[in-house]
């Protein structure tokens, strides 16, 4: 009877170290491994631009149905950087072609089906609330008139958050399309949506939040207020 207690007992303790070891590996070193992988692309794309390869940003007024694709969207490849303010000013992430598994493992997602940066149509985006970096863990702490800004190497492209963050259900496709019906825009415009995991560890719904493009300026102007301290 001891025999069995006490093998019972180290299958318990085998089982518990197990779980541990499995969550500092999904906790710490998947994250450590994202904030690697991150910053590389971040460096690819900074030595692309300074190599001047960098292609002028479409047209304002342009859509994503009439300008040429350019060469930067590229499936699984990183075309621009990500600034939020809010979540800190060292927040920095680089935003990949789709949103496939693999290339949330490397930043943030563009939907290839949405517009581009800059145009008219709605440019979206997904990240991971944990895990892979945890890009959009302080996500809910986004607030209407919060600032994100990004760059594609030639512009500066600041967007104001109107709405969010709101819940909804993975389902729920409405929320990238050119005018979100939930979003308060009620006609053509140049928008942008940020998706997220709800909650915190799970995939039951979806944070969503809206934002317009307020502004944007030549790179060789600088960095916007927005990212001035």
């Amino acid at each position: 009877m001891r025999l069995v207690v006490r093998t019972i007992s180290e299958l318990c303790i085998t089982v518990g170290t197990v779980i541990v070891l499995f969550v500092t590996y999904v906790l710490f070193w998947t994250g450590v491994k994202a904030d690697h992988v991150m910053d590389d692309q971040i460096r690819q794309l900074e030595d692309q631009w300074a190599r001047g390869s960098a292609r002028p940003s479409p047209a304002a007024g342009a859509s994503a149905t009439t300008a040429p694709e350019p060469a930067a969207y590229r499936s699984g490849k990183p075309f621009a950087i990500m600034y939020i303010p809010r979540l800190g000013f060292t927040w920095n992430k680089p935003v990949l072609e789709g949103t496939s598994t693999g290339t949330l493992k490397k930043g943030l997602g563009h939907y290839a089906h949405t517009a581009r940066l800059g145009q008219r149509g709605n440019f979206s985006v997904a990240g991971h609330r944990r895990t892979y970096g945890d890009p959009f863990k302080d996500f809910p702490r986004l607030r209407r008139g919060d600032a994100v800004v990004l760059t594609d190497g030639t512009t500066w492209f600041t967007y104001r958050i109107d709405k969010g963050p709101y819940k909804t259900v993975p389902t729920d496709i409405e929320v990238i399309d050119p005018v979100p019906r939930k979003s308060g825009y009620t006609r053509q415009g140049r928008y942008l949506t940020l998706t997220t995991c709800e909650p915190e560890w799970g995939h039951s719904h979806r944070l969503i939040v809206w934002a317009h493009l307020d502004a944007t300026q030549p790179v060789e102007a600088g960095k916007p207020a927005a990212l001035r301290r």
